[in-house]
């Protein structure tokens, strides 16, 4: 697997790509270019995640089982997708990036809903949600060890994710319902928007309660064997 081993390098992508490259390509595109190419443009958010990821480890050997447990956790959040009303994508990007780094989390989450968007539909909203439960799983990575000392901390942080990627995605929906944005348009899509964003966050938190122990359990004690 290819390793970037320049610190200067990592550290200037680790930065740029998830706070400056991605939300540009996502957020300023016109709305002509999302609709038409909106699955070149998840392409390349993959690859921008793939990207970052790399960015995050130096020894080969590393990043092979990082990469795989990261497989495995994106697995579980797209089979995770297919469940009624209530989803556990979050509690899993979360939760991955609390145990295998910010870098990790991101790629679970932008991976997830581009993969699970392949049964629920892909569409122009199908970067937005990468972008939003990529950030969700880099900030949840960054905040890792008051997130595992805390339960309670980590189940607010899982509440306020629903709503952020709530708020996020009502950017996609002022533009798309009303071809421009404007505070106006946007706060009434967030006041529509009030009964699902709830259940975003109710659902967080009632999935961090179940899979917070048994999932945090093993990956802990998995990154402690191979000290990662």
């Amino acid at each position: 697997m290819f390793v970037i081993r320049s610190e200067n390098i990592r550290r200037m992508l680790r930065i740029a790509l998830p706070f400056a490259v991605m939300p540009a390509l996502v957020l300023l595109l016109p709305l002509g270019i999302q609709s038409q190419y909106y699955a070149l443009v998840s392409f390349i958010m993959v690859l921008l995640a793939l990207l970052l990821f790399l960015a995050g480890f130096e020894r080969r050997d590393l990043g092979t089982r990082r990469m795989i447990l990261v497989s495995v956790m994106t697995a579980l959040s797209v089979l995770g997708r297919l469940l009624p009303l209530i989803k556990p994508i979050t509690a899993l990007t979360v939760l991955s990036a609390m145990y295998l780094g910010p870098e990790a989390g991101f790629l679970v989450g932008a991976l997830s809903a581009v993969l699970s968007n392949f049964v629920m539909g892909q569409g122009p909203w199908t970067p937005f949600q990468m972008l939003a439960w990529g950030l969700i799983g880099l900030f949840a990575g960054i905040l890792a060890k008051p997130l595992q000392r805390s339960p309670l901390l980590l189940y607010i942080y899982g509440m306020l994710s629903g709503v952020a990627y709530s708020m996020l995605l009502d950017i996609w929906t002022t533009v798309w319902t009303y071809k421009e944005f404007t505070l106006a348009e946007y706060a009434a899509a967030i006041s529509t928007a009030v009964p699902l964003t709830c259940l975003y966050a109710v659902s967080n938190l009632l999935f961090l309660i179940v899979l917070r122990k048994p999932i945090g359990d093993k990956l802990s004690r998995i990154r402690k064997k191979y000290g990662l």
